[in-house]
């Protein structure tokens, strides 16, 4: 390492600590003067003050948010998936059988669009393969080291500075007033927890994702968990629900997304008596980031824009919201 070099994890420590302390100029600094802001500022000081007939206890305060495509970028795919990809790279050795074998055949050759067009079994396939057999401390190992060199294709930057300024500051702002913050995503658990502290602050106690079944075993005298291939809850769409009740027992008082996905989720915390407060990123910027949609095949947003007009939740428009996208790089 360089001697002016800066760890990885360092960096992504000053990201949440810079976005807590842009609150001392006031909230949410990277958000535009508009609509989307004013509503968040106006539900928070709703919820946070005394003697009002909106006051919420801070126990209730809790705030969901999804993960790819809300709280840092998932085009061209899902970043769980490169990981996934690389993993298949690296085992390959061990399986000579892949070089035959589809979707690992495809994926050793490069054609990911072949890979993929098994659908939701193929992509299956490739995580259970590259995820289980290893113990929990093993695959938090391999993440971990992924994930402080991993680039994405496009930008160049780490993936985990492929994060939202202006999310990270939502999250810091809702945290200064009380709110215990939570990731809730389709992505794996196993895979998020070893970086979502470092990155958001969210300690990994409060990330809820899809989840692998786990085996508890003994390994050369110690005790272990031992991930297997099989599913034992796939937080996506009716999933975060069901997720959320598990993990946290409690009804989310607000809850963001950016794809039809999560609309399961906003509106079972719409639903909840009380304020409630629903918000959509709703990704328009094609020069800063991605611009897309009801047609996307990653992160459709389609029924979720129609709900969020009919019952009054906030969208957010990207392009005109944000100051900027992505943190400044170091």
């Amino acid at each position: 390492m360089k001697a002016n070099a800066i760890p990885a994890s360092a960096i992504a420590c000053l990201l949440v600590l810079a976005a807590t302390f842009t609150l001392a100029a006031g909230p949410l600094p990277s958000w535009n003067e508009g609509a989307s802001k004013k509503a968040i500022i106006s539900f928070v000081e709703k919820v946070t003050t005394e003697g009002t007939p909106d006051f919420v206890p801070a126990p209730e305060r809790i705030a969901t948010f999804d993960n790819d495509g809300c709280l840092w970028s998932e085009q061209p795919m899902y970043f769980q998936f490169y990981f996934a990809m690389d993993r298949v790279k690296a085992l390959a050795p061990q399986h000579p059988e892949w070089t035959e074998k589809e979707p690992f055949a495809s994926l050793l050759k490069g054609d990911v669009k072949a890979a993929l067009a098994g659908g939701e079994h193929a992509l299956a396939q490739i995580v259970m393969a590259t995820h289980a057999g290893l113990t929990t401390e093993e695959f938090e190992k391999t993440v971990s080291d992924w994930i402080a060199t991993a680039k994405h294709p496009k930008t160049g930057r780490l993936y985990t500075g492929m994060v939202y300024q202006p999310m990270l500051e939502l999250l810091a702002y809702l945290r200064a007033n009380g709110f215990k913050t939570y990731i809730v995503s389709g992505g794996g658990i196993e895979f998020m927890r070893p970086w979502t502290e470092q990155v958001y602050g969210i300690p990994p106690e409060q990330v809820i994702g899809s989840s692998g079944g786990l085996k508890y075993e003994i390994r050369d005298g110690k005790p272990v968990l031992v991930k297997l291939p099989e599913i034992a809850l796939n937080d996506d769409k009716e999933g975060k629900p069901v997720g959320i009740q598990r993990h946290i027992g409690r009804r989310p008082l607000a809850a963001f997304g950016n794809s039809d996905g999560d609309l399961p989720m906003l509106q079972w915390t719409a639903a909840g008596a009380g304020p409630r407060f629903c918000l959509y990123v709703h990704h328009t910027d094609a020069e800063r980031e991605f611009a897309y949609d009801r047609e996307s095949p990653i992160g459709k947003l389609s029924r979720g824009l129609d709900e969020a007009a009919a019952k009054g939740w906030t969208v957010v428009d990207m392009k005109t919201d944000w100051k900027t996208i992505f943190p400044s790089k170091s």
